[in-house]
């Protein structure tokens, strides 16, 4: 699943296309997605012109000045594809803007969303009302951190995936920086002290920016827009390195929780 790195790539990628652009065509293929697509999808955005694109955790923002925001979410395989040589089948929904650039939200396995609020409700927005503080923030430290998981005995690893924690981490990331900070990610999170945390907040951050830089990483079916591939796997140092090698020699380590894998070195996270 595409997580923070890859739509924050995505949103920058579509920010060279249809950033101040009036749209001409905007055409849903299909009804819906993993979730019905908005009946007046078509005639709100249809002569809009695109004022900014954003994010907010796993999420897209693409603002018009009709005061409306397009909200779109990846899900499993989902991808923009941008001046596509042909339309697909598992092109769902397309943009067009007066320039004669086309972006399409490609989505084989169609668990990802569309939908179109006033920009004034987007606070209000059932996927965000509980969000957590997004991570490369400055709302986001180890003093909110410390806050939000006092007395919590849950395992970091599970609080850091709460949404309602932390907006947008997700599993690939979280694993990075639980082994950059040096912590377990069964460790009950009450536990760990506001001096480990504050190192652990610095890694997220860093892990974060890390993968930005590099485009994401590419898991199955993501890639950017413009086609490209995200190359942050290759800085992998635990994700996916199940019997290889960590830095310090000792063997990576895999366990499963809730269904997710989770990558770690046992022994330099304690």
């Amino acid at each position: 699943m595409p997580e923070l790195p890859e739509v924050e790539t995505t949103v920058a990628g579509l920010r060279n296309v249809i950033d101040g652009q009036i749209l001409i065509r905007a055409e849903p293929r299909r009804a819906d997605l993993r979730w019905p697509m908005p009946p007046d999808l078509r005639q709100r955005l249809t002569g809009a012109r695109v004022v900014s694109l954003g994010r907010r955790a796993k999420y897209g923002l693409i603002y018009t000045d009709r005061d409306d925001v397009l909200i779109f979410h990846l899900g499993m395989s989902g991808r923009w594809r941008v001046d596509p040589v042909d339309i697909e089948k598992h092109d769902h929904f397309i943009l067009e803007t007066e320039q004669g650039r086309v972006a399409a939200l490609n989505d084989p396995r169609r668990f990802g969303s569309l939908d179109l609020i006033p920009a004034a409700q987007l606070a209000e927005y059932k996927a965000f009302v509980t969000m957590g503080p997004e991570p490369l923030s400055d709302a986001f430290d180890a003093a909110a951190l410390h806050t939000a998981i006092a007395s919590r005995a849950a395992p970091i690893k599970a609080m850091l995936l709460n949404q309602n924690i932390v907006a947008g981490l997700g599993n690939i990331y979280v694993c990075e920086a639980l082994h950059m900070a040096g912590i377990s990610p069964v460790r009950p999170a009450g536990r760990i002290s506001k001096a480990k945390l504050t190192i652990l907040v610095g890694a997220i951050k860093t892990v974060l920016q890390s993968a930005i830089e590099a485009g994401g990483s590419t898991l199955r079916d993501f890639a950017a827009p413009d086609g490209e591939l995200g190359y942050f796997a290759k800085q992998w140092l635990v994700y996916g390195r199940e019997g290889q090698a960590c830095a310090c020699g000792a063997a990576v380590k895999r366990r499963v929780d809730s269904g997710r894998s989770t990558f770690y070195c046992s022994q330099c996270q304690r």
